[in-house]
């Protein structure tokens, strides 16, 4: 795999970690700014808000520059929104910064995605991908448990200050190491709007968002789960979610290996597996080993999905990918939105803590019916493409051949 990946990854890996680590350092930003816990979850929402709405913009204001030169502009906007946090006099000057940040997420991973791409041979797309959000994954394993553990024991403004040293890394990695690509002859705004006119490209989207969101249905509400129902100390959570991270890992990598093989059946194999996972995990939730086996299913499987659904986007919007790109990764997001809500929802009607679990598994079903729907109107599509191609239909060119 060309150095370039690595740069791609760091920039992934502060990305990831300044993303999650907020969720463990809420209680310390509530007593400095003196505001609730909830408030300060508004620094989780605002992320979340900016990154689904800053993937577009920030692709669409980076349409005149070429794509390495969009990718330094990212970290840049990246460093300066978590500086801004890390000084923040004020609650409202720190989700300022947070919103900064976020606008740089979904179109460095958008854009980065087809840089990874493009750097190596077709049949190793998938693969270059999983190697970029690699970084990510990391993150959850390395970066949020180490960075809450700083923010909690020397200052929260210390950790975001080392997040932001990390996207100067990232940054300097992207100048030094990822290669000039031209812009593509001939594309305009108007070819990257028209790849939503493809059925294929919004049925993938609309994977990622169910797909992906039946991930954080259960683990949005993993903390409440496994303190009130496997009985795990509140200190113990830390660790599950490291196992998560690391489920992550496994299930991004293999994702990557097998949709450079086998996309579409990797899609079904994951989607199914996950949602039977998530349906199990209102049983195992009851028992510390096998919740935590669980956990680390759910983050393997959640993950598989991702480099093929990127993958997925990129290959049926081909010849102008970028917005594309950008657009699903705000569809994550979008995705763990619509989870964490739903889930309260159910915990909220007095269904009990393991409830989101059931919504994830149904999300999680419902993507996989709409990753069957797309493999047959491909198959339908090429059948039609085939016949179109002959000229004459196979009946007639069979009894042709007969004569």
């Amino acid at each position: 795999m060309p150095l370039a990946l690595l740069a791609l990854a760091i920039g992934a890996f502060g990305i990831g970690t300044t993303e999650f680590v907020i969720m463990g350092l809420l209680p310390e930003v509530a007593a400095d700014f003196q505001v609730s816990i909830p408030t300060a979850g508004f620094l989780v929402t605002g992320y979340a808000l900016g990154v689904v709405l800053g993937a577009p913009l920030m692709t669409v204001l980076g349409t005149r520059v070429t794509r390495k030169r969009m990718l330094m502009l990212l970290m840049g906007l990246f460093v300066i929104g978590n500086v801004v946090s890390a000084v923040a006099p004020a609650f409202g000057v720190m989700l300022a910064g947070r919103v900064i940040a976020s606008l740089a997420h979904g179109a460095f991973f958008g854009i980065g995605s087809v840089v990874a791409a493009d750097l190596v041979a077709p049949q190793k797309k998938a693969g270059a991908i999983a190697m970029m959000f690699t970084g990510l994954t990391v993150a959850n394993v390395v970066g949020v448990p180490l960075g809450t553990y700083i923010g909690q024991n020397v200052g929260w403004r210390t950790t975001f200050f080392i997040v932001a040293a990390l996207g100067v890394v990232g940054l300097l990695g992207v100048a030094r190491l990822v290669p000039e690509q031209p812009k593509a002859e001939g594309v305009r705004l108007r070819h990257e709007l028209a790849a939503f006119r493809n059925v294929q490209v919004l049925l993938a989207m609309a994977m990622t968002v169910l797909g992906f969101g039946g991930v954080f249905a259960a683990i949005t509400y993993i903390t409440p789960m496994m303190t009130e129902i496997a009985g795990y100390s509140a200190s113990s959570v830390t660790w599950l979610l490291v196992l998560f991270g690391l489920g992550m890992v496994g299930g991004n990598l293999l994702g990557g290996k097998f949709a450079d093989r086998h996309l579409m059946p990797m899609l079904y194999v994951s989607l199914g597996a996950l949602a039977a996972v998530l349906a199990v995990f209102t049983l195992t939730a009851h028992n510390k080993i096998a919740a935590a086996v669980t956990i680390v299913l759910i983050g393997g499987l959640g993950f598989a999905t991702v480099p093929p659904l990127q993958k997925r986007v990129l290959d049926q919007a081909a010849g102008a990918p970028t917005l594309a790109s950008a657009v699903n990764i705000g569809a994550f997001n979008l995705g763990n939105a619509l989870s964490a809500w739903l889930g309260g929802l159910v915990i909220a009607a007095g269904l009990g803590y393991t409830a989101p679990n059931w919504v994830g598994a149904v999300l999680a079903a419902s993507a996989l019916v709409l990753a069957v729907l797309s493999g047959l109107l491909e198959r339908r599509t090429g059948a039609h493409s085939r016949r179109v191609a002959g000229h004459i239909p196979e009946p007639v060119a069979v009894a042709e051949a007969g004569r």
